[in-house]
């Protein structure tokens, strides 16, 4: 399970290695689509992490953006906190690296496919999925309680009376 903050940057270790699916390609042919939906009003965001493979995982950065997401640079702006779903896919260039993610180099779903060029990546499969709670900030809550200091004096609950 992911977790992070609302209007924070935030890291993943997701395990994508064991179920690559082109594995004839190196590492750095390699890019994730990342679907998150969200389970309260089943809105959907893509975003293309920052990765840093390993054997056995992947490092995933997010970057939190207030005004202007690019989904191709890491930038999300998730709202409302609670319960999201993710999808990860695996995008892979045939011909080289993917230096330059952008729209019109890569897919921007799981479904688009474009048109065939040496520089254009295509969706392989979903190579992992799973939860992701997104908690608040703090001081950002929507509902915030105020505490008071009890009055002096002694308090007593009467029964039956």
């Amino acid at each position: 399970m992911i977790q992070a903050y609302t209007e924070s940057d935030f890291i993943a270790y997701l395990s994508t290695e064991d179920n690559r699916i082109n594995t004839s390609l190196p590492k750095e042919n390699i890019a994730y689509l990342v679907k998150l939906i969200n389970d309260m009003d089943g809105s959907i965001d893509y975003v293309y992490p920052f990765k840093f493979i390993y054997n056995r995982y992947t490092i995933m950065q997010f970057y939190w953006e207030e005004t202007y997401v690019n989904m191709f640079q890491a930038q999300v702006n998730l709202l409302p906190a609670g319960y999201w779903k993710y999808e990860v896919y695996e995008v892979s260039w045939e011909n080289g690296v993917p230096y330059l993610i952008d729209k019109t180099n890569a897919p921007s779903t799981e479904t688009e496919v474009l048109e065939p060029s040496p520089n254009h990546g295509i969706v392989q499969g979903l190579v992992t999925k799973g939860k992701m709670y997104l908690a608040e900030k703090d001081g950002t809550e929507q509902v915030q309680y105020n505490q008071h200091e009890s009055e002096e004096g002694t308090n007593y609950i009467y029964y039956g009376q």
